[in-house]
């Protein structure tokens, strides 16, 4: 089969070369066309949309996986993805996946998550682009039940592509076989108790970043926060443009300048 009629999957995470997840979503493509790994040589969470500026960045090439090429570049998932395209791969992919995340990246995190940085520089360059992530965050989370919906989405949205400037944050409830999956929107919150205090041996002080998030609105049933508890994968479309399109006609009379 020529290379070019062949779907081309670039997949990432921010997790690294290592995680499980990462592995575990090639094998969910494998079979849907030519699958390369293009991850960070470490974890890079809470990276979000970052790229490396006053570093050199290199690839390294590793065994072929799963059916997969990989390769590893030591910086973060955007950088990966843009690396990518300019370096390794011979065409613009058909598909970025990226996940899945070891850890949720429901609510208000996709503010923060390397995993979703991934899929917006994706989406940004007009690339059908999905992020996976499973509440649980352990290094040897079990996936395996997340299979039938991670492999049902992709399908779906090969079948259907994604309008332009639209990609998808797709989290998965752990330890069960989700009852299925809802498209709904991000839930409103925020983040308490973000840091516990320590004492090095010299006395000093130092700070571990923790927290949880706080659903703001517990009582809404359209949010991916919601579904989540109800045992579904929450399927939120999600866009680069940050755009508050509603809040302009206001503003307008106040800022307007003449």
């Amino acid at each position: 089969m020529d290379e070019k009629s062949r779907l081309l999957i670039l997949v990432t995470n921010d997790d690294g070369i290592s995680a499980k997840g990462l592995m575990h979503l090639v094998d969910c493509v494998k079979d849907k066309g030519d699958v390369v790994v293009v991850a960070p040589d470490h974890p890079q969470s809470g990276m979000s949309s970052a790229i490396t500026v006053g570093a050199p960045l290199h690839i390294t090439a590793h065994p072929d996986q799963h059916g997969a090429r990989v390769f590893s570049v030591s910086g973060t998932p955007v950088d990966c993805v843009k690396l990518a395209m300019h370096s390794i791969l011979s065409r613009h992919p058909d598909l970025i996946l990226s996940g899945i995340n070891h850890g949720s990246n429901s609510g208000t995190a996709i503010t923060y998550s390397g995993t979703m940085g991934a899929v917006m520089e994706g989406c940004m360059n007009g690339i059908q682009s999905i992020g996976f992530s499973l509440l649980h965050h352990s290094l040897k989370a079990d996936f395996s039940m997340s299979t039938r919906i991670v492999v049902d989405i992709i399908d779906k949205t090969l079948e259907h592509p994604l309008p332009f400037w639209t990609a998808l944050n797709v989290n998965i409830p752990a330890l069960v076989v989700p009852k299925g999956a809802r498209v709904c929107r991000a839930a409103r919150g925020h983040w308490s108790e973000e840091y516990e205090r320590y004492t090095d041996p010299q006395g000093n002080p130092f700070y571990w970043l923790t927290g949880r998030f706080v659903n703001d609105e517990p009582q809404a049933t359209d949010t991916d926060e919601y579904w989540l508890g109800e045992k579904f994968a929450s399927v939120v479309p999600v866009t680069p443009d940050q755009t508050l399109d509603s809040a302009i006609p206001a503003l307008s009379n106040i800022y307007d300048i003449n």
